[in-house]
């Protein structure tokens, strides 16, 4: 297993999103999601990935790719940048990949198709924080989002423990709206309007609407998730 620097600044990205498309898993910034990559075209764009710039874009497919999985079906329109994490190949040529996501991404024009993999010309999508951030908001709508989510987790043995560990790394709200959102249960549609939203009070007010609608027990991923403050 090879571990790869995990440090980004906005300026190491080129602006050309190398693009891994699913149908149904939503990444977000903050978070790490773990891959095994064995189609042709992937394996060259990871190859390529590693050689450049470890960076590489977790898209999802828009409604009616089926029809066309094999060629460039369209895409949803905000995607998540992320850095390779570690990556190990196999004895087939395959890779198993922990990628981190580390930006919003608002994919903009897709490049002619030159290389086996799809590339797509991309602009970062940085986080906004409400002026009023400092009077008190952000810390009124973090107790709330911890309240809600508390009451959506499981019922497992030391889980509180674990999330107030998480916080005491003094995360900010905007990573926690992302961690939250990763880990808990919710359709596509929702998470897709978390990931596109960068005002951090209006994502994570949609974010309490989401879980104000959950019943109790939706998580789908072990909590706490893999994260970095980077």
């Amino acid at each position: 297993m090879t571990d790869e620097p995990l440090a980004f600044s906005p300026d190491q990205f080129s602006g050309r999103a190398r693009i891994f498309a699913l149908p149904n898993l939503v990444m977000f910034p903050h978070v790490m999601q773990a891959l095994h990559i064995y189609e042709t075209r992937y394996r060259a764009m990871f190859e390529e990935a590693l050689e450049e710039d470890r960076l590489i874009a977790l898209a999802v497919l828009s409604p009616g790719w089926e029809a066309n999985y094999e060629g460039r079906p369209a895409l949803r329109s905000t995607a998540c940048l992320c850095r390779i994490a570690t990556h190990q190949k196999t004895p087939e040529g395959t890779y198993n990949v922990l990628l981190l996501g580390v930006r919003r991404l608002r994919l903009v024009n897709e490049l002619p198709p030159k290389k086996l993999f799809r590339v797509v010309e991309s602009e970062i999508l940085d986080d906004i924080v409400p002026d009023d951030a400092a009077s008190g908001a952000a810390a009124e709508l973090q107790r709330q989002l911890l309240a809600a989510f508390k009451k959506a987790m499981p019922k497992i043995p030391d889980a509180y423990e674990q999330l107030d560990q998480l916080l005491g790394a003094q995360i900010s709200l905007g990573m926690l709206a992302d961690i939250v959102s990763y880990t808990i249960d919710l359709d596509l549609e929702w998470k897709m309007r978390l990931l596109a939203e960068c005002d951090v009070f209006r994502r994570t007010r949609l974010l309490l609407e989401a879980l104000a609608g959950r019943p109790a027990a939706a998580m789908t991923r072990p909590f706490p998730p893999q994260f970095s403050v980077n």
